[in-house]
């Protein structure tokens, strides 16, 4: 893996001014600083503290949100409403992502473009948009700045982060300032873990190399891509501005945040979920189901003449934090629809332990070692999950779980050094 050195390109002054005008004062975080559930932190979302602000940082200007459900206030209402109903902001449009901007479509699908009933707000749709032909809805948008809130869930194949990049390369081409409003990271943001994708390799579930498991918030990303990759992209850095959270530790999961959690996507129902996708979604490059079409995506797995052998095999490893249960399901919709398969459910028991990469990769190893019609995905898909063919060839030639972690630490250790340059959050 090769990557940049390159200087903020005067970013960091811009990050400065808007964290200065959002800043609550004193006392402020006492006075509204209910615990999480584990006795943390109230969080401040970046919209919740540049509402405090009173918008200062977008007087002046005509704004146009990218968002989707999860766009919301800590009394969850949606920051398009609200902004909306503020005559000190000037909304003009809005950017919908995949599945849409008020959540209605499923997977690999987006609402098009529209009218919102409730504001009346022209919605333009910016899902597998990207370069020259997005910067063109941000021009016939009529927007100065694009704002982007949306709540990631810790993974490098969790398109939205690929969606605020795609955006941030559009805004420097059609000349649009970019603000990015923080939000935590569910799985907490201690780490980096997984392979770091390599360059051939690149889809919309990976654009760049970062690692699969980023350990970063969504500000800290837009940090990283302008310095690191947009510029070789579009030619220059975006003009960016991050609005910070207040309360934020680096070892928070998301229910010690105190924020309230709205599913980002249909599968991705719980913290929980994200707790494990980023190791599990692995199984979408299989002949075995992820989940999908139950209550337990990406925690239940299994398919057709799978029985309980997988579950000790994955016991016996031994992995840290997660046992795992025989089990027995039947997806209503993805793959085996409407057929009993047999598998595993996960169960994390210890969460500071749980190494979600390694466990999806113990879970990929011991799969094909005790089902017989175990088979990768023909367009081999989890190439451009894992942003290699090393996972599938190691496995494939009988390499164990170990040795295929192995195979990514030069490249994680890389990774890592140049996240760190980026952090916003420190403690």
């Amino acid at each position: 893996m090769s990557l940049s050195r390159r200087d903020l390109l005067a970013v960091t002054g811009a990050v400065g001014a808007v964290a200065a005008t959002a800043a609550p004062a004193a006392g402020a975080e006492a006075a509204g600083g209910r615990s999480g559930r584990h006795g943390g932190p109230r969080v401040r979302t970046g919209f919740d503290r540049l509402a405090a602000a009173g918008y200062a940082p977008l007087e002046g200007r005509k704004a146009g949100v990218v968002t989707n459900p999860t766009g919301v206030t800590a009394e969850v209402r949606h920051l398009v409403d609200v902004m909306h109903a503020d005559e000190r902001v000037n909304l003009t449009a809005v950017f919908g992502p995949e599945h849409g901007f008020r959540g209605t479509a499923q997977a690999g699908g987006s609402e098009g473009r529209y009218e919102d009933p409730a504001t009346g707000l022209p919605v333009y749709d910016t899902y597998l948009k990207s370069g020259q032909e997005l910067a063109d809805i941000f021009t016939a948008s009529g927007v100065d700045t694009v704002v982007f809130d949306i709540q990631d869930a810790g993974s490098r194949f969790y398109t939205y982060i690929w969606t605020m990049y795609d955006c941030m390369v559009a805004a420097v081409l059609a000349g649009k300032r970019f603000m990015v409003l923080d939000r935590p990271n569910p799985v907490t943001g201690r780490g980096a873990y997984g392979p770091v994708l390599e360059k051939e390799f690149a889809t919309f579930v990976g654009r760049e190399p970062i690692a699969q498991a980023h350990g970063m918030t969504v500000g800290e990303l837009a940090l990283l891509f302008n310095a690191e990759f947009v510029p070789e992209a579009a030619g220059r850095a975006v003009e960016l501005d991050v609005v910070r959270m207040s309360g934020w530790r680096r070892g928070d999961f998301f229910d010690e945040t105190g924020l309230p959690w709205v599913p980002p996507s249909p599968n991705m129902p719980t913290p929980e979920t994200a707790l494990v996708y980023s190791g599990t979604c692995l199984f979408e490059g299989t002949n075995l189901s992820e989940g999908r079409g139950t209550t337990r995506p990406f925690e239940l797995l299994g398919a057709e003449g799978i029985d309980r052998r997988w579950a000790e095999a994955a016991n016996g490893l031994e992995l840290p934090g997660v046992r795992f249960r025989e089990a027995y399901f039947q997806p209503v919709f993805s793959k085996f629809q409407g057929r009993t398969v047999g598998g595993v459910q996960l169960h994390v028991h210890d969460r500071e332990a749980f190494d979600p990469v390694r466990t999806g990769i113990g879970l990929l190893v011991t799969a094909k070692r005790v089902w017989d019609g175990f088979t990768w995905r023909s367009d081999h898909w989890i190439d451009k999950l894992t942003g290699s063919a090393w996972v599938r060839t190691a496995i494939d030639r009988g390499a164990d779980t170990d040795e295929v972690v192995a195979g990514w630490r030069a490249d994680l250790a890389a990774f890592r050094r140049v996240r760190a340059e980026h952090l916003l959050y420190r403690r």
